[in-house]
């Protein structure tokens, strides 16, 4: 992440079509340390290949390794907590590598965003339901929210503030 001077550092966002399970780790030390950087990476998640990148171009002395993990998910995390993370004296700069993904690594990963979309809103939904093994208590919940509502709702038919007093005569404050 770059920053302005004595700035914030500057934020990106991904897209479920930027993220990926392949990740490409930069600025690894070429001291032939791609076991112990398998298995840094792979206390996040279960990796499927680690191997190093000769057609990559790099900085002298360091190496570029192509790690696929099992899941996006676990790429995800690895890639949150590992990136601009020191290792053996360097900082390890991170990117996802969706270039490497084949049509049903694209289907499956845009599938399984489809799915964890809708458990949201299903957990949404089931909010409504009861929350409590005791009616009382789910009938108490049930009376506070149609308070609740009661509330909202005459707030939203009231026009203007009814905060201030209505003046009788047509004077004009000066």
């Amino acid at each position: 992440m770059t920053r302005g001077r004595d700035g914030p550092p500057a934020v990106r966002v991904y897209t479920v079509c930027d993220e990926s399970k392949y990740l490409i780790v930069r600025n690894v030390p070429a001291l032939g340390c791609g076991e112990e950087l398998a298995k840094l990476f792979g206390s996040y998640g279960d990796i499927e290949e680690c191997k190093p990148m000769d057609a990559e171009g790099c900085e002298p002395f360091t190496d570029v390794y192509w790690i696929k993990f099992s899941q996006v998910s676990h790429a995800r995390f690895a890639k949150r907590k590992l990136d601009e993370s020191v290792f053996f004296g360097n900082r390890l700069q991170i990117s996802y590598a969706p270039e490497f993904e084949s049509l049903s690594d694209t289907q499956d990963k845009l599938e399984g965003r489809r799915r964890e979309v809708l458990a949201r809103i299903r957990h949404k939904m089931l909010s409504f339901q009861d929350y409590f093994p005791s009616s009382s208590m789910n009938r108490t919940v049930q009376l506070v929210r149609d308070k609740l509502e009661e509330i909202q709702s005459s707030s939203e038919h009231t026009s203007g503030p009814a905060l201030k007093k209505s003046r009788t005569d047509n004077r004009r404050r000066i």
